[in-house]
């Protein structure tokens, strides 16, 4: 029996050159996260999307939340999905 870890996707919009945030988000999940993650995938879009997905679940989506994600809150919302104990270190201090 196959046991798959956990894809993150990030859609971003490259008309919009958003591609830079997206790629310093995969950078930051990995290193957090690099035993309990199978895959961060970068999906190019448009019209201003930038999603974040774990198994094709939403975690943020920027039009409806008004903002950026800050890398912070992406891996809080990760971590209590596939990890619950896992310490995130200075991302769990307020």
């Amino acid at each position: 029996m196959s046991t798959r870890k956990p894809r993150v996707e990030i859609e971003y919009c490259s008309q919009c050159r958003f591609i830079l945030r997206a790629s310093w988000m995969v950078q930051e999940l990995l290193m957090s996260f690099a035993d309990e993650l199978g895959e961060v995938a970068l999906v190019p879009g448009t019209g201003g999307i930038f999603e974040v997905r774990l198994n094709g679940e939403q975690l943020w989506n920027k039009k409806q939340a008004g903002c950026y994600p800050e890398p912070k809150e992406i891996k809080q919302l990760i971590r209590d999905r596939i990890a619950p104990g896992k310490d995130l270190g200075h991302s769990d201090r307020r």
